[in-house]
């Protein structure tokens, strides 16, 4: 329009221009408020439906912004509870292993009473263990306890001399309980041969079947009948029966002090100890069967002579 009117000549043409220009926009205003008549009711519902997207649209945006932010503030108090959940469960930790600290204390505590009834009782492989067991949890978890130096001090005291008991229990069994066997033996022989008025001289005490150390190497007594070696018998297979009398049975009681000293980490000691004590143990054994055969000789003759009979 404005190209038309400036390239006019004259003003005659820019008037008739102006003119049909005006015509032109009267004639459209006319052609639009007659099709805004004919379409009101289509125009107000479609500019009604707009208005209520825009709205919804408008409210769903609110929305969305809303749950961002709770999610956001769902996430801070997750974190929050988190941390806490997890300090929660350190803290859980922490009280469980000192419960447990502090029953192993009590128990502790109670090891001299325990430790002097099975040194009573001769269970000397529960006595050992319980007494390596506790030594080794006052040395270790229970090390920066103040309150327990004084039986820290008084159990390793007692673990330091315990091998020498048991020690001298080996000795007892090896060299005495033996041969005290062997004297028995006699005496109930001798015994049975005087009620029967027997004249005849005491026989010879049989030593070839008793149990001895070096006999228990080679058969075992409390294996198989076909085992013949006592390497198919392991000394972690012997253990103690509380039922039972401990020195009951002299082959497994000297198993279990052996046990006990390997558990006290005494072998090389014990060995020295019976190298040291043999020589003076097989005199004394000299010693103990030379007077019980001259007991039984004295009795014996005391016996024949009260039968007159001088021989």
């Amino acid at each position: 329009v404005l190209r038309t009117l400036s390239t006019s000549d004259d003003v005659e043409d820019r008037e008739t221009e102006k003119g049909r220009l005006e015509e032109a926009y009267e004639k459209c205003d006319r052609d639009l408020d007659e099709l805004i008549v004919q379409h009101y009711t289509e125009l107000t519902t479609a500019i009604r439906t707009y208005q209520s997207i825009t709205e919804r649209i408008t409210n769903s945006r609110n929305k969305i912004k809303q749950v961002k932010e709770n999610l956001l503030s769902c996430k801070m108090l997750l974190h929050c509870k988190r941390d806490e959940l997890r300090k929660l469960w350190i803290e859980g930790i922490e009280h469980k292993h000192v419960l447990n600290l502090l029953d192993e204390i009590e128990n502790i505590k109670q090891v001299p009473q325990k430790l002097e009834q099975c040194m009573a009782s001769k269970r000397y492989l529960n006595a050992t263990d319980m007494l390596v067991s506790a030594v080794d949890s006052l040395e270790g978890p229970l090390l920066q306890v103040e309150g327990l130096s004084d039986l820290r001090l008084e159990l390793h005291s007692k673990k330091m001399n315990m091998h020498l008991v048991l020690i001298d229990e080996l000795h007892r069994h090896l060299y005495i309980k033996s041969t005290n066997r062997v004297g028995q033996r006699n005496k109930e022989k001798g015994r049975i041969s005087s009620l029967v008025k027997d004249a005849s001289p005491v026989p010879l005490v049989d030593v070839t079947n008793l149990s001895t150390p070096r006999k228990f190497l080679e058969t075992s007594q409390f294996g198989t009948p076909g085992s013949s070696n006592m390497r198919e018998t392991s000394l972690l297979e012997i253990k103690e029966d509380t039922e039972l009398d401990p020195e009951e049975n002299s082959t497994v009681f000297m198993g279990i002090l052996i046990k006990g000293l390997a558990k006290l980490k005494k072998i090389p000691e014990t060995v020295k100890a019976i190298q040291d004590r043999l020589e003076q143990e097989l005199k004394q054994i000299v010693k103990r069967s030379t007077t019980q055969v001259a007991d039984n000789g004295y009795q014996r003759g005391e016996n024949l002579s009260q039968e007159n009979q001088p021989r």
